[in-house]
């Protein structure tokens, strides 16, 4: 007589069918994908705050397998800082760094400063 004739029919199953255990269930796969997303939102915050197209990155990051892939390479071809963009920028700020990079004169400066007020 073996053991597992005295064991219940419920008792009899594979601990492997259905939901499986631990190592090989659904939650691990779960907590990639819960990683993966984290992953491509912080990549998308920094594309966008480089000047880059965030939600390109943010897709190619999703991809499953080729995510990697793209992680690297986003990682080698980003910018070096972030860039402010031209909308938020102050339009004084603006005329002020075209006249000391000499790309108008004085007169023009002053002119062009009235007409922001």
């Amino acid at each position: 007589m073996s053991f597992s004739a005295t064991l219940p029919i419920v008792f009899q199953h594979h601990p492997m069918e259905g939901w499986g255990v631990w190592g090989f269930g659904w939650i691990p796969l779960l907590l990639w994908l819960l990683i993966f997303i984290v992953i491509a939102v912080l990549i998308y915050q920094d594309a966008e705050k480089r000047g880059m197209n965030g939600l390109l990155w943010f897709i190619l990051i999703l991809i499953p397998y080729l995510g990697l892939l793209f992680l690297v390479i986003y990682l080698i071809t980003r910018e070096e800082k972030p860039t402010e963009k031209q909308m938020d920028r102050d339009p004084k700020k603006i005329l002020d760094e075209r006249l000391a990079r000499g790309e108008i004169t004085s007169e023009e400066h002053e002119e062009l400063k009235e007409k922001l007020e």
